[in-house]
């Protein structure tokens, strides 16, 4: 067993990576590498020809099954829904995750069906042949293959093209920050598009309600509601892109993240959450 478990150990960070993907949640992509753990040690792994795909096969059954079962709960408001975000700091960090899934993508991940899901995380994110994802959804590889391209063609209708780099977006993101500061309405216009997106989940947060705001005047002037929160705002990379962390008294209380394309915000994800913004350790990221 503990030759077994030292094997699992070797693919946990690939599995939690999966699972992150498919479920935009620590906590259950936590369980679905537990469960998978649990069903291989119940397993006769000398039959195992390939523990790494016997492995993601599992973790994506699971996933799958834990997608199907929140939406027949309909769970979570999807458009005032933030996924948990993976929050580090420093240029190492920054390169390491340079391929990770951003936030925005993450929300549009859970706009697609358990299905379309799973087959566009597997094949065009962990590179899974449609050959073996055919069978995890119960369909044939054509479909699969079917499945991966319509979700393709949504994420692909709500992506961003001309995204800027990480320095230019750390920039745009400093300008709009200022602002706030300044309470420079004018300022904030510059920086936002005109038909910016912002999404805030506040969870149950005084600073609530949850609330989806489209168009720069009505997300500058959100934004200058908040602007004494600018004044704790510490710069963080959100799943690889340049965001903040506002941190009071040793908490950290709101996270943004932006896309930036053609040097304009054309959408900011905030998430003010009190319950999973305390799983954030600001003492750990070196800005308590």
């Amino acid at each position: 067993m503990d030759e077994l478990a030292a094997q699992f150990e070797q693919h946990r960070s690939h599995l939690g990576g999966v699972a992150y993907r498919m479920l935009g949640t620590h906590a259950e992509a936590d369980d679905a590498v537990q469960e998978a753990w649990l069903r291989l040690s119940r397993t006769d792994s000398d039959q195992i020809q390939n523990l790494r795909g016997w492995l993601t096969t599992v973790v994506a059954r699971i996933c799958l099954d834990m997608l199907r079962s929140r939406t027949a709960r309909r769970e979570d408001p999807l458009d005032v829904h933030v996924p948990d975000p993976i929050v580090t700091v420093g240029p190492e960090q920054e390169a390491e995750l340079a391929d990770s899934v951003g936030l925005a993508l993450l929300v549009v991940l859970d706009t697609l069906s358990p299905s379309e899901r799973l087959a566009f995380v597997l094949h065009d994110i962990f590179a899974v042949p449609f050959d073996e994802i055919g069978p995890i959804l119960d369909r044939t590889p054509a479909a699969a293959k079917q499945l991966a391209s319509r979700a393709r063609g949504r994420l692909r209708g709500a992506s961003a093209h001309g995204e800027v780099s990480a320095t230019r977006q750390r920039e745009i993101l400093n300008a709009f920050l200022a602002a706030s500061r300044e309470g420079n309405f004018e300022g904030l216009l510059a920086v936002l598009d005109p038909d910016v997106v912002l999404r805030a989940d506040a969870g149950t947060s005084a600073m609530g309600p949850s609330q989806l705001l489209r168009g720069a005047r009505t997300v500058a002037g959100q934004a200058l509601r908040f602007s004494s929160l600018a004044d704790y705002a510490r710069p963080v990379l959100v799943n690889g892109r340049p965001g903040f962390v506002a941190v009071v008294d040793g908490r950290v209380v709101s996270l943004l993240s932006v896309t930036v394309v053609d040097d304009r915000i054309v959408e900011m994800n905030i998430l003010a959450d009190p319950e999973r913004l305390d799983r954030i350790d600001p003492a750990a990221l070196g800005i308590a």
